[in-house]
Order: structure tokens, then C-alpha cells, then sequence
């Protein structure tokens, strides 16, 4: 299951987030630091608004929508990356996701303490920058001193590795991401292997008040956060968590009645959860039947035998052919019958490529 953290720094909005993703209240939001000490989880569907007449299609009420695990992780501050405030356990939760969600504050309240004394989002972001720098050239250095020792030794993938390395530190050196350096598809295959926190793919979620949502470009910190995004490599999401966080009390129609009201066509939510979905190149096919609807989550590029085994490896080991309708020519048709007497139901082999909304009936035999 894919792994999103939350971070930012101290009573940005983060727990407040996290409340409204997961539709509870676990997560203590309150006005200090370190209100969040042990990173929360939660799981949370991802939105997908073929599913329900998929369901009414095949006649089940069992509908079971992919999932992003996020973890609510404890406000960072300068210093983290030598430990201050909870640095050291910040930078361990942080390495146990895929993905990272940066939240940062882009508005005025008086109300609502901010640790750095006023609300400037790209110094806020440059010091969250810095500190996951500075950590990820601790762990360069390291891996430096053992790639040499093993280039003496005769091993050759050391010369590669610090190839890449000598690319990579200058970076991290001017706090700068591992990510927005250039590198070939080989040499990111090797970065990979140095688990840097800054590689990891990032979301910066642009935490604004109710009244900026309808016109969010009449922000000037919003122009901010989407620029330093775009410099960064890295996506930028538009929400309001204190609305959203409200929004979970009412039901599905009135929580769209009400962001309609506000000029808002989809929830900032919704578009979190798909954005880190799909940030790391995920997708799902579907699986339909009397007994449930399902989406299954698969990277890009999959071959069909290899995602029947999302299911179950038995399916994957006896794996015959893939029995595929697309949804869209599958609501279309009205039913799997109508479908395969007009065509557009084929028979594909191992080695067919997924398509996002492919539904799918896997034969095997084991």
C-alpha cells in the first residue's frame, strides 16, 4: 500500500489534514508545538467515481476502492537534522514513506501561533528543505566513504555510485533536493539504493483559509508555493484543511452543495489523495461480480500476469489470459453479455500492458 507523510513545520494545519482525509478526529490538532509527538495513520480511499455504477452494473452493494495509507508526522524545526525538537524521530518516520504531502501555511490568523513568528511560506519551506538536505548529505558522506573503500576493493559498481554521488552532494551541499538534480534513468537506478529523503516524489499542499478557495491565484503565498513546486519537481495542491476538516460532519451531497456554493468544484481533499496516488506513476484496474467491485492498485506499465497477482500469486503462477472490457465501453454496452456480443470484450496474453480502468476476469489454472 503506498505510504504518504504528512510533515510540515509546527501548527501548519497538518493534524487538522489529516482529520479531514481520514474523516475522524484522531489526530489532536491544537495551538502549540509538537501537538503530534507519534506519527498518526490512517487509511484512506482513494476517490473513484466508477466504482459506485459499476456496482448498481453487476448488481453487488460490496464496493472495496483502492487505499493511500498517511501518517501525520510530528512538526518539524530548524535543527531537525541534528536532532532538535523531535528531529531525530521526524527523519525516521519520514524514511518509512513513499510519498511526502509538505503543508504549508498560506494564510493570516492571529489565533493561530506560528513557530518562526509570522506566516512566510517560502521561508517555511526552505527550512524544511534544509534540514531534509542536510540529513540526506549525512547519508551521502557515509555512503561515500564505503563506496571508496569498495572501488579499492575492486568492486565496480562503487565507480558508478560515486558518479552519481559527485552529481548529487553539490545539491544538497547549496540545500537543494536530491530530486532536482539531472540524472540518467541508470544513475537514478542508482540513487535509489541511497534512500535519500529528498528524492522522495512530494506534494506541497498550499494550506489556505475559506475565502481565498474560489480565487486562489489572488494569493500572493500561494503564487509563492506553486513556484518553488514547479522549481522543485514537485506537485502543488490547493486546500483549506480547517473546511475540509468540517466538511467530514455532512453528508456526500451537502459537503458538494456547499463547496459549489464557494465557488469550489471538487474537494482539495479528493485532489490530495489522487495526487499522491498517481505521483508515483499508480494506477487500478477493476475487478466486477456479484460478490464485489474492486479496485486494484498497480504501477504503470504492468503486464497482465503480474497484476493478477495483486490478487493472488495462485492466479499469477497459473495465469491463462486476461478476459478485458474497458469500463467505459462496459457501462456503454450495460452488461458483460452485451459487451461481448458487440466486440469489445477481448482475450489478452501475459505480456498485454494494463490500462488505467481496464475491468478484468483473469483465467487460470493451478
Amino acid at each position: 500500500m503506498l505510504r504518504a507523510g504528512i510533515v510540515g513545520l509546527p501548527n501548519v494545519g497538518k493534524s487538522t489534514l489529516f482529520n479531514a482525509l481520514t474523516a475522524q478526529s484522531s489526530a489532536l490538532a491544537a495551538n502549540y508545538p509538537f501537538a503530534t509527538i507519534e506519527p498518526n495513520v490512517g487509511v484512506v480511499s482513494v476517490p473513484d467515481e466508477r466504482l459506485e455504477p459499476l456496482a448498481k452494473l453487476v448488481k453487488t452493494e460490496v464496493i472495496v476502492p483502492a487505499t493511500v495509507e498517511f501518517l501525520d508526522i510530528a512538526g518539524l524545526v530548524r535543527g531537525a537534522s541534528k536532532g532538535e525538537g523531535l528531529g531525530n524521530q521526524f527523519l525516521a518516520n519520514i524514511r518509512e514513506t513513499d510519498t511526502v504531502v509538505q503543508v504549508v501555511r498560506c494564510f493570516e490568523d492571529e489565533g493561530v501561533i506560528h513557530v518562526e513568528g509570522g506566516v512566510d511560506p517560502a521561508r517555511d519551506i526552505d527550512t524544511i528543505q534544509i534540514e531534509l538536505a542536510l540529513a540526506d548529505l549525512s547519508t551521502v558522506e557515509r555512503r561515500r566513504e564505503k563506496a571508496q573503500k569498495s572501488l579499492k576493493g575492486g568492486d565496480k559498481t562503487a565507480r558508478a555510485e560515486i558518479d552519481v554521488l559527485d552529481k548529487i552532494q553539490p545539491a544538497l551541499e547549496a540545500g537543494r533536493s536530491a530530486r532536482t538534480v539531472e540524472l540518467t534513468d541508470d544513475e537514478r537506478a542508482v540513487a535509489r539504493n541511497f534512500f535519500l529523503l529528498t528524492t522522495k516524489p512530494t506534494i506541497f499542499a498550499a494550506n489556505v483559509d475559506e475565502a481565498t478557495l474560489a480565487n486562489p491565484n489572488d494569493n500572493a503565498m500561494v503564487k509563492i508555493v506553486q513556484e518553488i513546486a514547479a522549481k522543485e519537481s514537485a506537485e502543488c495542491v490547493i486546500i483549506c484543511a480547517q473546511l475540509e476538516a468540517e466538511l467530514v460532519a455532512l453528508p456526500p451531497e451537502e459537503r458538494i452543495d456547499y463547496l459549489k456554493h464557494l465557488g469550489v468544484e471538487t474537494s482539495g481533499v479528493d485532489r490530495l489523495i489522487k495526487g499522491a496516488y498517481h505521483l508515483l506513476g499508480l494506477m487500478s484496474f477493476l475487478t466486477a461480480g456479484e460478490k464485489e467491485v474492486r479496485a486494484w492498485t498497480i504501477t504503470q506499465g504492468t503486464r497482465a500476469q503480474n497484476a493478477a497477482g495483486t490478487i493472488h500469486s495462485d492466479i499469477e503462477r497459473g495465469f491463462i489470459r486476461a478476459e478485458i472490457v474497458s469500463y467505459e465501453s462496459l457501462l456503454s454496452a450495460g452488461s458483460y453479455a452485451a459487451a461481448r456480443d458487440k466486440g469489445l470484450l477481448r482475450l489478452e496474453g501475459k505480456d498485454y500492458i494494463m490500462q488505467e480502468g481496464d475491468v478484468v476476469n483473469f483465467r487460470f489454472n493451478v
